[in-house]
């Protein structure tokens, strides 16, 4: 299933997107698509209704983030070969772990704003799990039944926030908006192995990064089975799993977002996001 939340911020309502393509309206069914919604009983009875006979959305409302209320957002940094290599840092030996604040979550096609007085905001295309049900030290054989579904991410960063200001990277990964989730929450069944996904992403109509899962240096089953040794993870959470090469920071000379650019990107069988940079306001 592709499942999405729609409408103004603050007012999704659930919906799916049927085999056609077309948005159909889940609010009669469930009241929003939360964490009590991600577990396997509650993603089975929505997979047994006939999408034909849900009410179809007339229009093309706003998508937000295809989950509400997410707890954690998990972030794993240099977790692609060459993308460590192009930020000219060495290949880590355990995932690289930090977290983004929850409320950077927005919709996939929301403006991204600049941080007031940031120079140094980029981009990174990201896959994105979501976690399904309560996992606590849980084996890299069983980690990815924990898994509620998949989504595009795009890491937002502000590169001097993040590397020039001390401590730790948190402070350069959290700011509002910096994190667009979606379009949609693609359940698990529909995404058999996680590790053979395209990924890319356009500033302005040029490609800056491609790149595929299957280059990560720690597979999602791994990741979900780390990170569960030092928190619990519970239905909601977010985990962002590491972009590719192609980010502003590794280009000669850097290149950072401004004013007026435009980000597209995507992930094979998970959607687009669209999304236009505005400058910052309160």
């Amino acid at each position: 299933m592709k499942l999405v939340r729609y409408g103004k911020p603050g007012k999704e309502k659930p919906g799916l997107i049927d085999a056609e393509g077309k948005l159909r309206d889940l609010s009669a069914v469930i009241k929003d698509l939360t964490p009590d919604q991600l577990g396997d009983a509650a993603l089975a009875r929505l997979r047994k209704l006939k999408s034909a006979s849900l009410p179809l959305v007339k229009g093309t409302p706003r998508l937000g983030s295809p989950v509400g209320g997410v707890g954690k957002f998990i972030a794993i940094g240099l977790n692609y070969a060459d993308h460590a290599a192009e930020s000219g840092l060495p290949l880590p030996k355990e995932p690289v772990v930090f977290m983004k604040a929850s409320s950077c979550v927005q919709g996939p096609d929301d403006p991204v704003m600049l941080p007031k007085g940031s120079l140094k905001t980029d981009w990174e295309v990201e896959l994105g799990v979501v976690i399904g049900t309560r996992a606590r030290y849980v084996s890299q054989k069983e980690a990815l039944n924990f898994v509620a579904g998949y989504c595009t991410v795009n890491d937002i960063s502000e590169r001097e926030y993040q590397l020039e200001r001390g401590g730790t990277w948190d402070k350069g990964k959290g700011c509002d908006t910096f994190g667009p989730l979606g379009p949609w929450l693609v359940t698990r069944d529909e995404v058999p192995n996680p590790q053979k996904l395209g990924m890319w992403l356009d500033l302005n109509g040029q490609r800056m990064q491609t790149g595929s899962t299957r280059t990560m240096v720690f597979g999602v089953a791994k990741l979900i089975s780390y990170v569960s040794q030092f928190m619990t993870l519970l239905p909601g959470d977010v985990i962002t799993t590491g972009t590719p090469p192609g980010v502003g920071l590794g280009m000669k000379p850097p290149l950072y977002l401004k004013q007026g650019d435009r980000m597209t990107l995507g992930i094979d069988g998970l959607g687009e996001q669209h999304q236009l940079v505005v400058p910052f306001k309160r």
